[in-house]
C-alpha cells in the first residue's frame, strides 16, 4: 500500500504485515526512543507520537477490518514497547479499547467512529482494572447503574483510567441495580469524557508518568444505546478476555528485549567481569524466543473459548511478566552504575517492568485466575 493510500486511511487485511512493522518499528526507533524519558518522568503525553503509530497500522491489525491479525498487533506493541513501556501501555489500553468497540456490534460504535480511533485520529483507553478484579471476586465494582428512559444512569468513582483525557473516551462497566437495591447484571459502554465526567488528578506514579492517567467520577452519568457495548456485560467479557490478557504479553517480551539489548550495549567493555553474573544475553534471547513462540501461537487462536486454552493465555501472561522483571533487573546488574543514571533505559526499565507485573490482571491476580480454573470454578 502505498503513503497515498495511507493518508487518507484506507487500512484492511490486504496492509501488508511487513509493511506495518517496518513502520512502526522506524518509529519506535527514532521519536518514540528520543522521547522515552520525557514519557516516564516529565508527563509528556505523546499523542502525536501515538497518531503517527496509528498510521502506521499499529492499532488496526488485531480488528477484524484489519484481519484478525493479533500476532501482529502484538508484534506491534512490543517493538513499542522495546523502547517505551509507558507507550507501549497506552498502545495496549488504545487497542484493547477499538476491540470493545468492533466486538460489540454496535453499529453506533463502529463504522466511522471505530475508523477514527485505530487511526488515532481519536483516541481511548479502558478502565476494567476494577471490573475485571469484581467480576473474579476480588474487590466490588465501584460504578453503579440504574435504568432510565432510553438507557441507564451511573454514577460512582475509579481510582486511575490511563491514556485519557478531555473528549477522549474509554470502556468502562457498572453493576445495574434494581430499586430493592439488588444487583441485576453488569453493563458495559463507552464512556466519554463530558462534562458529566470528572477527571481529577493522581497521586504522583514512580514512572510512566506520560501515560494521562486520571481518577474517574461519574456524576448521574447517561448511557444511551449509542454507547451501549454490552447488555449484559459477562458474555461479553468471557468472549473477549483471553484476547485482552494475550495481547499484554507484547509490553512484557518488549520492554524484556530492550533490556537484553542493554545487556549486549555493554558486552564489549564489561563482558569480561559480566560473565559471572547470572542471565547472561544469550540465555535471555533463548527464552525470549521460546516465550515469543508461544505466544504467536495462541494467538492465531484469540476466541478459543476453551478452559484449557484460557489457562495456557494465563500462564503466558504471567511467564511474561516474570521473565520481564528478571530481565530487567539482570540488565541493570550487568550496566551497574551507568544503568543507574536518572535518564538510563535499564532504571527505567525496571519500573516499567514493575508494571507490567501489576497492571491488572496482576500476577497475583493470574494466579487466582488459574487457581479458580483448575477447580472448574469459572466465574464468568
Amino acid at each position: 500500500m502505498n503513503s497515498v493510500e495511507k493518508s487518507v486511511g484506507l487500512l484492511d487485511a490486504t496492509w501488508p504485515s511487513q509493511t506495518i512493522i517496518e513502520d512502526v518499528t522506524h518509529i519506535a526507533d527514532g521519536v518514540l526512543a528520543q522521547a522515552a524519558h520525557r514519557i516516564d518522568h516529565e508527563g509528556y503525553y505523546p499523542l502525536d507520537i501515538m497518531e503517527s503509530l496509528g498510521a502506521a497500522g499499529a492499532f488496526a491489525a488485531h480488528l477484524q477490518r484489519g484481519g484478525n491479525r493479533v500476532g501482529l498487533a502484538i508484534d506491534a506493541m512490543r517493538a513499542i514497547s522495546r523502547r517505551c513501556g509507558a507507550t507501549g501501555f497506552m498502545s495496549w489500553c488504545h487497542d484493547v479499547c477499538g476491540l470493545y468497540m468492533e466486538q460489540s456490534g454496535n453499529p453506533a460504535l463502529m463504522g466511522d467512529v471505530l475508523d477514527q480511533h485505530m487511526m488515532a485520529r481519536t483516541f481511548g483507553g479502558t478502565a476494567l482494572s476494577n471490573p475485571m478484579k469484581a467480576l473474579a471476586g476480588i474487590e466490588k465494582m465501584t460504578l453503579r447503574a440504574h435504568k432510565a428512559p432510553g438507557g441507564y444512569r451511573v454514577s460512582g468513582a475509579l481510582p486511575w483510567v490511563s491514556h485519557i483525557g478531555p473528549g477522549q473516551h474509554f470502556g468502562a462497566m457498572a453493576g445495574v441495580y434494581r430499586d430493592d437495591g439488588s444487583l441485576s447484571h453488569e453493563i458495559m459502554f463507552l464512556a466519554r469524557c463530558t462534562d458529566a465526567v470528572v477527571l481529577r488528578q493522581c497521586p504522583e506514579f514512580s514512572g510512566m508518568e506520560g501515560t494521562s492517567t486520571w481518577g474517574v467520577r461519574f456524576e448521574n452519568y447517561f448511557v444511551g444505546e449509542d454507547a451501549m457495548i454490552a447488555d449484559p456485560a459477562r458474555p461479553f467479557v468471557a468472549r473477549i478476555r483471553a484476547v485482552f490478557i494475550l495481547m499484554q504479553a507484547g509490553m512484557a517480551i518488549g520492554v524484556a528485549q530492550g533490556a537484553i539489548d542493554s545487556i549486549r550495549e555493554v558486552e564489549p567493555a564489561l563482558g569480561h567481569v559480566n560473565r559471572f553474573l547470572d542471565n547472561r544475553p544469550d540465555e535471555l534471547q533463548a527464552e525470549y524466543d521460546d516465550l515469543g513462540e508461544r505466544v504467536a501461537k495462541l494467538a492465531q487462536t484469540p476466541y478459543d473459548g476453551s478452559k484449557d486454552y484460557l489457562l495456557d493465555v494465563l500462564d503466558a501472561r504471567v511467564q511474561g511478566a516474570e521473565f520481564a522483571l528478571r530481565a530487567t533487573q539482570s540488565a541493570l546488574l550487568h550496566q551497574g552504575a551507568r544503568g543507574y543514571l536518572a535518564q538510563a533505559a535499564p532504571q527505567r526499565r525496571v519500573r516499567e517492568a514493575q508494571f507490567v507485573a501489576i497492571v491488572t490482571p496482576a500476577i497475583k491476580h493470574l494466579r487466582w485466575e488459574m487457581h479458580r480454573l483448575s477447580e472448574e470454578e469459572m466465574p464468568l
